[in-house]
């Protein structure tokens, strides 16, 4: 097609283009002031970027639709062209709190970042998934701007918003019939998403051959959860999970016994469908059946859309085709608890044991575990030891039971853990985003390490280190000096195997 290379802004920002038949596609160009706009014509239909002047060099794609939803229903794709005024974000699922601001139900949109849309440049595609358990969560979080990765990396970069909690996860399919895809439909969105991107990636200078998806916590569980969903197959072809697992899904039965609990707190007669949306958010301050707390929202085994459990009894066939990356932070939980925590506040030896007993989420006993860690780590004061011991029990196990579940069945896993600067649960973000704000000399380092191994895998579906096997169990581990280790913390991941993994909520 031929170039359209000088229009005006208001053409830029509202109208279409006429383009020709032959060649390869570039994108329109106009200057504001010192600014640069694009836009480009994609077989949906033609998307414009913001205004864009700062290094790196990537232009960004903000606020694009990719589909409409009534609620609790099946997403329906947007097959022609509508951005958000001045190509600004789209709003975050409407959730408790008001960290992230818009939020409404018609929330499926999704960005781009491309250092240059040609559509004859076959880019690696990235696409990310937000965290948040299911229930909160944006991308619109300024640590997953991917502008620093799309231009060091030459790939293209997607971060999509999705329906969340009992928007996207509650499962009413058992108790009204209306409700038929429920449970699942937030990741229905992302599907949907998945599908505009094959159909328009092109134009932007993405491979649609080539999509890897990463996300981190609930977003590599919902990453997790895709490989085991039949419709999600074909649509992307890598997945790296950081701090985020998905081995089984709700159960049916559990799943309604949480939606009859979130309907008992929205009131009698109260119809969910038609309920106001901030009613709805209050609910989910009902207690869960099943865990206590707040009510659980997550993927649904529904034997419809979900038909077995992501990785159990193994890894989900239709996946193993797919080259994989997990990885996690070596103290995950020191972003979970506040120091005036009861979990944490006046923490000392002699109530050590009673304080991890609920929070390794698995039924083991807890005196002889803290005192098994205080021979192992006999240096170590109470905090370390219950950081060491809830990541171990909690937040590392599902990635243990992945990566073995891949290495069973002979298909790549690459596993990495995240030692630098003791990291926490979320570390993993800014570094692989290239976000970190102000960072240190050993930050930015640390980041473009990151950074170039995630590329490195979009890119040929091999980080740099060897693939997890059931005898060497080798790791990458991210620090100051980075190296590959077999087994690390294999004393832990022992000590655990003692007793079964339960995913909490499940």
């Amino acid at each position: 097609m031929c170039a359209v290379e000088s229009v005006s802004r208001r053409a830029l920002l509202g109208g279409a283009l006429a383009l020709g038949l032959a060649g390869p596609v570039r994108p329109a160009r106009a200057r504001v002031g010192d600014d640069l706009l694009l836009q480009v014509a994609a077989p949906d239909g033609t998307y414009r970027s913001q205004v864009y002047n700062g290094t790196p060099a990537s232009h960004r794609f903000a606020g694009i639709r990719y589909g409409r939803a009534a609620r609790f229903g099946r997403p329906v794709p947007a097959r022609a062209a509508e951005q958000m005024p001045d190509a600004a974000f789209g709003p975050a699922c409407p959730q408790r709190g008001d960290r992230y601001q818009p939020q409404s139900e018609d929330c499926l949109f999704l960005n781009v970042w491309t250092p240059a849309p040609r559509a004859d440049a076959g880019r690696p595609v990235m696409v990310y998934f937000h965290g948040g358990a299911y229930s909160t969560g944006s991308v619109t979080d300024t640590i997953n701007d991917g502008a620093r990765l799309a231009a060091r990396g030459d790939v293209v970069v997607v971060t999509v918003n999705h329906r969340l909690n009992a928007l996207g996860y509650l499962y009413l399919a058992r108790l009204d019939p209306r409700f038929s895809d429920s449970g699942n439909a937030g990741q229905l969105d992302l599907i949907v998403a998945l599908q505009w991107i094959q159909r328009n990636i092109a134009a932007f200078g993405g491979d649609p051959g080539n999509v890897t998806l990463f996300g981190q916590s609930g977003g590599g569980a919902k990453i997790a959860t895709l490989m085991a969903m039949s419709e999600a197959k074909g649509l992307f072809h890598k997945a790296i999970t950081m701090s985020g697992q998905q081995v089984t899904a709700s159960g049916p039965l559990n799943a309604t016994r949480r939606a009859e609990a979130f309907l008992a707190r929205l009131g009698p007669g109260v119809d969910p469908a038609t309920a106001p949306v901030e009613q709805l958010i209050a609910a989910l301050a009902a207690t869960d059946p099943i865990l206590g707390g707040g009510v659980y929202m997550g993927p649904v085994l529904d034997m419809v859309h979900l038909k077995r459990h992501p990785f159990w009894p193994g890894a989900a066939p239709q996946s193993l085709d797919i080259p994989m990356m997990l990885g996690n932070a070596v103290m995950e939980t020191r972003a979970f608890y506040a120091p005036d925590s009861k979990q944490l506040a006046g923490l000392d030896f002699g109530n050590l044991a009673a304080r991890i007993a609920p929070e390794m989420r698995v039924d083991i006993h807890p005196e002889w575990v803290a005192q098994r860690f205080r021979i192992r780590y006999p240096d170590a004061p109470p905090l370390e030891l219950f950081h060491r011991i809830v990541t171990a029990a909690r937040s590392w196990r599902g990635q243990v039971e992945e990566a073995e579940a891949r290495a069973r069945a002979g298909v790549p896993a690459f596993v990495y853990q995240l030692d630098f600067e003791a990291a926490k649960h979320t570390d993993d973000i800014g570094l692989s985003f290239g976000t970190i704000l102000d960072p240190t000399p050993a930050q930015q380092a640390m980041s473009d390490v990151v950074m170039d191994a995630f590329v490195r895998f979009a890119r040929t579906g091999n980080p740099g280190w060897p693939a997890y096997d059931l005898l060497k169990r080798q790791t990458m581990i991210f620090d100051t000096e980075s190296r590959v280790e077999s087994d690390p913390r294999r004393w832990e991941r022992e000590l655990f195997a003692r007793v079964p993994y339960i995913q909490p909520g499940t």
